[in-house]
């Protein structure tokens, strides 16, 4: 039995069911924070520092996010990212305040009494389990992509390569590490001499195994799960999909007039090579989710 809902208070509203968005990088999370950031009546954050700090301590030391602390210090973080004032988005990273449409000054939430919170950070997916300890009502929304895609853009990212530095596996990492996708120490030296494009996909391959690990976990209530490729190809059926999952009106605009990476775009993006790596890296997955 899951232990009862804490109470959180942000700007006077009790925080009940909220909602976390996930996904391996570049996988479109974005696109759906857009929708609902632009929705009456919610509150989603992307990439706050407070919250991004809690998020990659967990991700690279899992160990953190098993203690019983964690919850307190991941509803502390987001209860702070989720105040709102004059300087609330003082820190406010330049995408999320992109995808709310907001261009004035000030806070970029839409709704002055927000009923819904919910955050859609990068990597977010990594603290889901602590996410659930901490709000036992959480719904979460979830998007895969072909990882093939998710190689290509992560390849023109510098801010993804940047994890791919060596101190990232130092003597004192921890494993399996999830995050990097190493499964024990032994794989450090390999992992080290291997290309980016391997590193990418054993970070998507890691990912999509977590996703399914909260298929299997989660009752069809608490858990959505998108493809990428259905949200561009059909905008409509897919927030149609996420509105009644949330029960909450949500709208299409939001995911027009976006210029996001097209489906199959690793055909013209990734070399030969790369796309031999990352298919030999990941073909378990790709396989499983019908991209191969």
């Amino acid at each position: 039995m899951r232990p009862p809902t804490h109470i959180l208070v942000v700007n006077g509203v009790k925080v009940h069911r909220p909602v976390f968005v996930l996904g391996a990088p570049h996988s479109g999370a974005d696109l759906l924070a857009r929708v609902l950031k632009r929705s009456a009546g919610f509150h989603v954050t992307m990439g706050r520092p407070a919250v991004a700090r809690v998020v990659y301590a967990f991700a690279r030391r899992p160990s953190i996010a098993r203690s019983g602390g964690a919850p307190s210090v991941i509803r502390d973080a987001l209860a702070e990212a989720w105040r709102i004032g004059p300087d609330a988005c003082t820190g406010c990273p330049a995408a999320c305040r992109e995808a709310s449409g907001v261009v004035e000054d000030g806070p970029c939430v839409r709704s002055p009494a927000p009923a819904v919170f919910g955050d859609a950070g990068p990597d977010l997916l990594y603290s889901a389990p602590v996410l659930l300890r901490a709000f036992p009502d959480a719904r979460f929304v979830q998007i895969v992509r072909d990882g093939r895609d998710v190689v290509a853009d992560m390849l023109a990212d510098p801010a993804c390569m940047t994890w791919f530095r060596p101190h990232m596996l130092s003597e004192d990492a921890e494993f399996p590490s999830p995050f990097l996708g190493v499964r024990s120490a032994e794989h450090r030296e390999r992992w080290l001499k291997m290309p980016a494009a391997g590193k990418c996909a054993l970070r998507w391959r890691a990912a999509v195994r977590l996703s399914a690990t909260l298929r299997r976990e989660l009752p069809r209530e608490q858990l959505l799960t998108l493809r990428y490729e259905d949200v561009l190809a059909e905008p409509g059926e897919a927030v149609a999909a996420t509105a009644e999952f949330l029960s909450a009106p949500l709208s299409t605009a939001a995911l027009y007039g976006t210029a996001p990476s097209p489906a199959g775009a690793w055909r013209a993006r990734l070399s030969a090579t790369d796309l031999a790596l990352a298919e030999k890296v990941a073909r378990e997955e790709l396989t499983r989710l019908g991209y191969l």
